[in-house]
């Protein structure tokens, strides 16, 4: 979870993994067991470097162990549906974000939105008489949300099916403004994550035309399953950022014995 960087559907509520990231031991190319950040939370001391590996994909060493910042589980959770186009409910979404409510997660798909209110029994009662919408059974909900984390649900199902069939498909993940409008691929089928800046689209557009698109909407795509990885799977960063990465992985994994290639082709 650490490595990849993964965050489930409250992500846009609640933060990221990298948010949660108190300390972290490392082991580096040299063959060096390093240790940075510690396991409580007022600790600032040195180089961030344990939030550093979040999302790192491995390319800097094996992470052996992590500190991570735990809440307590809310008292109460409720999911409410609604039918909605995409661009309807892209509004909404904005709509319900700036006002008070205890949202805790979103996903749009094939017409239907749902919604996670989770906070004080309170707080989530109110939230629900002043929404509407139907309530979906916690029984029928929580498998749901489950699924949406560990991209199990039927839209991922779905996806992997599509790209066995058909190789020039591809599963892009797309990270944009929450407040961007709707995006359209010819032939293609979207899910719709954090209050609209997570966009899921499986398409067989060329990855030139997503990362246009994604790069006009004001955020970036990532290809996150599929056969088209000659410009690799994520985005080009720009020169400055891209020397900081090389610098990184030379000073971590000078021989490049970790995930050579995963991250970006020169990593």
């Amino acid at each position: 979870m650490v490595a990849a960087g993964l965050a489930g559907p409250p992500r846009a509520c609640v933060g990221g993994v990298r948010d949660y990231m108190l300390g972290a031991t490392l082991l580096n190319g040299r063959a060096e067991v390093l240790s940075f950040g510690g396991q409580v939370m007022k600790n600032v001391a040195g180089y961030d470097v344990a939030r550093m590996l979040a999302g790192s994909l491995g390319v800097l060493g094996v992470i052996l162990e992590v500190s991570l910042k735990v809440l307590p589980v809310q008292p109460a959770t409720a999911t409410l549906r609604f039918e909605l186009g995409e661009a309807a409910a892209l509004r909404q979404l904005n709509a319900w974000g700036g006002q008070p409510l205890p949202l805790n997660a979103s996903a749009w798909w094939d017409g239907m939105l749902l919604l996670r209110l989770r906070g004080a029994r309170a707080a989530v009662d109110a939230a629900i008489a002043r929404l509407g919408g139907e309530r979906i059974d916690d029984a029928l909900a929580d498998p749901f949300w489950l699924g949406l984390r560990d991209h199990t649900d039927e839209f991922f199902s779905r996806a992997r099916a599509t790209i066995a069939a058909n190789p020039a498909t591809n599963l892009w993940r797309l990270s944009l403004p929450q407040t961007a409008a709707a995006v359209q691929f010819t032939g293609g089928e979207q899910l719709i994550e954090w209050g609209g800046a997570q966009r899921w689209c499986c398409t067989a557009a060329p990855a030139a035309t997503v990362r246009d698109v994604a790069r006009r909407a004001g955020g970036h795509a990532t290809l996150f399953l599929g056969d088209d990885r000659g410009e690799g799977a994520f985005a080009p960063l720009a020169e400055p950022l891209s020397r900081i990465h090389r610098e990184l992985k030379r000073e971590f994994d000078p021989a490049g014995v970790f995930n050579r290639g995963r991250l970006y082709p020169e990593l």
